[in-house]
């Protein structure tokens, strides 16, 4: 259930307040130490820790790197255009639990990353969001810590912006003239999160991939695909190796649903899938065939998290054409590698589920789909974006960009376009939802197109923000955000 605003806590406005007369720095008087003076700007609630030069690399240019710590542990990077600031900002979220300081900076990718936006002249800004992981699917961090808890759930959104503000103030002698928020996933739940708790910080929001109601995915959903690929004797049923035989044959039943045939299923919910013919006798036959174990565990995927009484806990399940997605986030890979998702299920689980954290010894085959999704609503209140109220953000002229791809395997998409139907009721229609927020739905896309797809489809097929600028400057909202051919 989507979970009202006036609900969700609005944090005390002193969490937003700078000390005043914070001392302007000239960039354009000595790039270097205009850069290294803001190591003795102050700023409440805050320590800058450190602010060093950094050269002009690839398309991105020279910049001013800052350090600095939001109390009591969220580690922020600032990167501010030595030449060439556009005046704007732009801010990107994390992925996954977060954990490690500008980590989608290396992917080469743009999302959760600074880059795209310090390229385009924009100051910008990320965090990892109030904690140290080892890695992105590392939760003990969590464990009986509600403070990180909160950090990690909205504080550092608004803390990472605060601090970035007053270091911008410091370098140019002048605030920001727009900003916008950028994140997939867990940016993604983010980037609603920053409209509903932030609603006059970002001019434009792009959120990829939503992980909106992350108990009921990453708790109740990612259990259910565990509990259902796990045999009595704790074993994987499916294991890797017989996703291109479910693929093709997906893609044989439902390529042309659509009318076109061209290797992309237009909308899962089109298509109803017969996979009785590729069963065999449950000694198996290799990777040709599926035993009526493995079968049973893709029906149980493709219908979603469901009760005793046979009710729908989360929407949907695993959509049909991202099976060739499937080693990444549900099955592992031939050659070892281990599914993401049974990762995730573990540690959200143990360390951030519930109010009282059941522990290391906790796993996904623990959930009870009876009891446990009731357990969860005390900590939705703190991580959970998917609320429908909208109004602030709008009626602060904010534009929002929100997409998804339909191949998605570890966020299916379900859940996004059951959001943005809701969001439009409560809005009062689709139009005037669409004055401020537009869907975007991907046929064939990977989970923020992480993995290339179908003809090497791929985050790097995308642009949302020249859509978002676009829509900003023109307010005209974008047709597409897919990169011009």
């Amino acid at each position: 259930m989507p979970i009202p605003i006036s609900k969700l806590g609005l944090p005390a406005i002193a969490f937003f307040m700078v000390v005043g007369n914070i001392p302007a720095v000239q960039a354009q008087d000595s790039a270097p130490d205009s850069c290294h003076a803001l190591r003795d700007v102050v700023v409440d609630g805050a320590t800058v820790t450190s602010a060093r030069v950094m050269d002009a690399s690839g398309d991105l240019p020279a910049y001013c790197e800052v350090r600095a710590t939001a109390l009591p542990t969220i580690s922020i990077e600032i990167r501010l255009p030595l030449e060439g600031w556009n005046g704007g900002f732009y801010q990107a979220g994390c992925g996954g639990f977060c954990g490690i300081l500008g980590r989608a900076d290396a992917s080469g990718g743009f999302i959760n990353a600074m880059g795209p936006g310090l390229a385009k002249g924009y100051a910008t800004a990320t965090s990892d969001s109030g904690h140290l992981g080892l890695s992105v699917v590392d939760a003990e961090w969590a464990d009986r810590n509600p403070g990180a808890e909160r950090d990690w759930g909205w504080r550092s959104i608004g803390e990472t912006h605060r601090v970035a503000q007053a270091m911008i103030e410091a370098f140019y002698d002048t605030g920001a003239e727009t900003a916008i928020f950028q994140g997939c996933s867990t940016g993604g739940r983010m980037a609603n999160m920053a409209a509903l708790r932030y609603p006059e910080h970002y001019d434009g929001i792009i959120s990829g991939a939503p992980a909106l109601d992350y108990t009921g995915l990453v708790a109740t959903a990612m259990s259910w695909f565990v509990q259902a690929n796990t045999d009595d004797e704790g074993q994987q049923i499916l294991k890797p190796g017989k996703e291109a035989l479910i693929g093709d044959e997906v893609m044989r039943q439902c390529d042309g649903v659509d009318g076109e045939e061209d290797g992309f299923i237009a909308d899962p919910r089109a298509c109803n899938v017969d996979l009785s013919g590729l069963e065999c006798g449950s000694e198996g036959a290799g990777n040709q065939c599926l035993t009526p174990e493995e079968l049973d565990v893709i029906a149980a995927w493709r219908q979603g998290p469901r009760d005793s009484a046979g009710n729908q806990l989360y929407p949907g399940g695993i959509p049909e054409g991202s099976e060739r997605f499937w080693p990444v986030w549900l099955t592992g890979t031939e050659a070892g590698a281990p599914a993401v998702v049974p990762l995730f299920a573990k540690g959200f689980g143990a360390y951030m589920a519930f109010p009282d954290d059941p522990g290391a010894t906790w796993s996904p085959t623990d959930f009870d789909f009876d009891t446990d999704p009731a357990r969860l609503s005390t900590m939705a209140a703190v991580y959970n974006s998917d609320s429908t109220d909208l109004t602030a953000f709008r009626e602060a002229g904010g534009k929002m960009i929100v997409w998804h791809g339909w191949a998605d395997a570890i966020v299916p998409p379900y859940k996004t376009v059951e959001w943005f139907e809701a969001t439009a009721e409560a809005t009062g229609s689709q139009e005037a939802l669409e004055e401020n927020v537009k869907l975007y739905m991907i046929p064939g896309l990977d989970h923020c197109g992480i993995v290339p797809g179908e003809g090497g489809l791929s985050q790097a097929d995308l642009d949302p923000l020249t859509a978002i600028e676009t829509w900003m400057s023109s307010g005209e909202a974008p047709e597409t955000i897919t990169k011009a051919q």
